[in-house]
C-alpha cells in the first residue's frame, strides 16, 4: 500500500473513514471468517447518504448496506470503506458491480484486499471510470483485523497465547495450585479476549487439572455475545463431569497431539482468530511449530521459587537460538502487567 498524500483526501472524507472504521469495530459485529468493514457513502457537498458494517459471513457486504440506505441518491456520491471493495461471486456478488451500478462517482478504502480472489476491486472500478484512492488509515483499519488478515495471508488462524505467571514464570505453585496468580482485572480482560475469538484451544492435561470453563464471562452490565469453540486436544478421555462439556458453548475434542493438524482443521472450520490457553507442554509444541502470532502475558507480582513452569522444552540450547517476540505494548492491569508481544516476521 502507497501511502496518500492529504491533498488526495478531503476532512471530510478522513471523518468519513474515521466514522467507518468506528462502525466497522463496533462490538455487535462478529469477526467471523470475514474482515470486519464499515462503509460511509457522503454526496456532493459532504453530507452522510448511507451507512454500513459487515454483519458477518454471508450477509450483505458493507458497501452494500450503506448503498441500499442511500437509495437513489447514490448516484455521483462518494464512498468512503475500510477495506478494497471485493470484486468476486462469494456468498455475496462482487461489491465493485454493486458500486457501478449505483453510478458512484469516486470510491476511498483504507487497506487493500490481499485475497487473490477478492482483489483487484480497485482495477475493476477505475476501468469502470470510478475515482479510486486507497491507503487512508489504513493501519487502523488492519488492526480492526488481524486474524483474517493473518489467516488470508498464510491461511491458519491468527493465535493468541495467554499467559498468567509469577515474576518468576510460573504458571502453578509446587502443589499445582494456580488460583488465582492473576488479579481479578487482568481474569476480567482474559474474559474480554474470550468474547473476541472465535475458537479457544486447550488440551487434556489443564481439563484434567484446572477444570476450567473456557467462556467468556463478563461482569454484570456488559453486553454477553456468542461464546467461541471450545477445542481440547489430546488422546485421553474428557471427565464427563468436565466444565467444558456443559452446554455454556459448543466444545469439540480432537484426540492428537499434533498441533499443525488442529490449526489446519480450525482454518477449514473458518476460524480466524483464536486463543491458546494451555498447560506448558501443549505451549511448547505451538511456540515450537511456529504457531503463535501473538501472546498476552500478565506478570502477577509474586515470586514461587519453585512449581510449574511457562512452556517446557522448546528445543532452545543457546541464547542465539532463542524463539524472539516483539513487545508492542506493556500496561499496567491493576496489580499486574500486561505485555502484548507479536511474532517476528521470519
Amino acid at each position: 500500500m502507497v501511502e496518500i498524500s492529504s491533498s488526495e483526501v478531503s476532512a471530510l472524507e478522513a471523518e468519513a473513514m474515521r466514522r467507518a472504521l468506528e462502525l466497522a469495530g463496533a462490538p455487535e459485529h462478529p469477526l467471523g471468517p470475514n474482515p470486519r468493514v464499515g462503509a460511509v457513502l457522503l454526496g456532493a457537498t459532504g453530507e452522510v447518504l448511507g451507512e454500513g458494517a459487515h454483519q458477518g459471513a454471508g450477509s450483505p457486504h458493507a458497501e452494500v448496506v450503506a448503498l441500499a440506505r442511500a437509495a437513489r441518491r447514490a448516484q455521483g456520491a462518494t464512498v468512503v470503506v475500510t477495506l478494497e471493495p471485493c470484486a468476486h461471486h462469494g456468498r455475496t456478488g462482487p461489491c465493485t458491480e454493486a458500486l457501478i451500478d449505483a453510478g458512484v462517482r469516486r470510491v476511498v478504502y483504507a487497506m487493500d484486499d490481499p485475497s487473490p480472489q477478492a482483489g483487484s476491486g480497485a482495477v475493476r472500478l477505475r476501468s469502470a471510470g470510478v475515482e479510486v484512492v486507497g491507503g487512508l488509515l489504513a493501519d487502523e483499519s488492519c488492526a480492526l483485523n488481524p486474524g483474517w488478515l493473518r489467516a488470508t495471508r498464510v491461511r491458519r488462524p491468527y493465535l493468541v497465547w495467554k499467559v498468567a505467571a509469577s515474576l518468576d514464570g510460573r504458571i502453578a505453585a509446587a502443589d499445582g495450585s494456580s488460583r488465582w496468580i492473576s488479579c481479578d482485572e487482568s481474569r476480567h480482560e482474559v474474559h474480554l479476549l474470550r468474547g473476541e475469538v472465535e475458537a479457544i484451544v486447550t488440551g487434556t492435561g489443564t481439563v484434567h487439572a484446572d477444570n476450567p470453563s473456557l467462556t467468556a464471562r463478563p461482569t454484570i452490565g456488559e453486553p454477553e455475545g456468542p461464546q467461541p469453540r471450545r477445542i481440547v486436544m489430546g488422546v485421553s478421555d474428557i471427565p464427563r463431569d468436565a466444565k467444558v462439556l456443559d452446554d455454556s458453548a459448543p466444545t469439540e475434542h480432537l484426540r492428537t497431539r499434533d498441533v499443525r493438524a488442529v490449526v489446519r482443521r480450525l482454518h477449514e472450520d473458518g476460524v480466524r482468530y483464536g486463543l491458546l490457553e494451555c498447560g506448558p507442554r501443549l505451549a511448547a509444541s505451538f511456540v515450537d511449530a511456529d504457531l503463535i502470532d501473538e501472546i498476552r502475558w500478565y506478570v502477577a507480582p509474586i515470586l514461587l521459587g519453585s512449581g510449574v513452569s511457562v512452556l517446557t522444552d522448546i528445543g532452545v540450547s543457546t541464547v542465539t537460538d532463542a524463539r524472539r517476540f516483539d513487545v508492542v505494548d506493556t500496561s499496567q492491569v491493576g496489580s499486574d502487567v500486561r505485555i502484548r508481544l507479536v511474532a517476528r516476521e521470519n
